[in-house]
């Protein structure tokens, strides 16, 4: 489970299919490691449903639990009074 955990923390908000990809690991035990790390309250999950070039990929999108980023660097927009 940790694998599937520091892969989050070093790329952010991912897909399952991705981790997988990353990985090397069948799709069915990341999705399986991840609902363990979301039982624990390390992972939040949701799922997603895409249409790419008319066929339907359901997937579920993941990430750390409690994770902010880092503000960007550069210029910010000024307040509009």
């Amino acid at each position: 489970m940790t694998e599937v955990l520091e892969c989050l923390k070093k790329y952010g908000q991912r897909l399952d299919l991705e981790i997988a990809k990353e990985m090397g690991m069948p799709l069915a035990t990341v999705r399986q490691r991840l609902t363990g790390l979301a039982a624990t309250g390390a992972v939040i999950t949701c799922n997603l449903t895409r249409f790419e070039g008319g066929k339907r990929i359901d997937a579920w999108q993941c990430r750390v639990s409690g994770y902010v980023p880092p503000i960007a660097p550069g210029r910010k927009a000024k307040r509009t009074t």
